[in-house]
């Protein structure tokens, strides 16, 4: 179902009556470059127009769009550590999930799923996020013997990947599904 640009049209309205409140918006390329997008209402994908030709050093954090910039290593395994801190502030052993999911653990984590997709660490962070929560945190915070580094071996099948996941996870051009009429 496509956006209905008149609704993005109503909140940017009802937010320019409250100068300190920001809206925060997200969406796909799509939606904002799309013709189902905002593009269908030209006063709308004016107000929405940003250059992304300039350097990125340099972006307008103020700007009505933001550039996000893609993960790295580091800033994944940043993601992580936030994510586990969070999560062991809501166990209820969380001395026990810092300790055994260290920072050492995470970022090991996060390079091997970054490998399991061809290294290609951008497109890697909803996996990494779906192991560590779903496969070590969970465990680690349910069963007191657990240990990731003993009991834990990462998988990553193609069921359980997108197109964009499984296409970095192929290798090479040679290897990559493509989907012809």
């Amino acid at each position: 179902m496509p956006a209905d640009p008149l609704n993005f049209r109503r909140m940017g309205n009802w937010a320019g009556e409250y100068r300190q409140t920001r809206t925060h918006r997200a969406g796909t390329p799509a939606l904002y470059e799309g013709q189902q997008g905002v593009q269908r209402l030209a006063p709308l994908a004016q107000r929405l127009a940003t250059d992304f030709t300039t350097d990125p050093r340099f972006d307008n954090p103020r700007a009505v769009q933001v550039r996000l910039p893609g993960f790295t290593q580091d800033s994944l395994v940043g993601l992580g550590i936030t994510i586990r801190d969070l999560y062991a502030d809501g166990s209820h052993d969380s001395g026990r999930v810092r300790k055994v999911v260290d920072d050492a653990y995470i970022a090991d984590l996060a390079a091997a799923v970054g490998g399991a997709l061809g290294g290609r660490v951008g497109v890697a962070p909803r996996l990494f996020l779906k192991k560590l929560v779903g496969d070590v945190l969970d465990r680690v915070d349910q069963f007191d013997d657990f240990d990731p580094r003993q009991h834990y071996a990462l998988t990553v099948k193609a069921a359980e990947m997108s197109e964009v996941e499984r296409n970095a996870a192929a290798g090479g051009p040679d290897e990559v599904e493509l989907d012809l009429p």
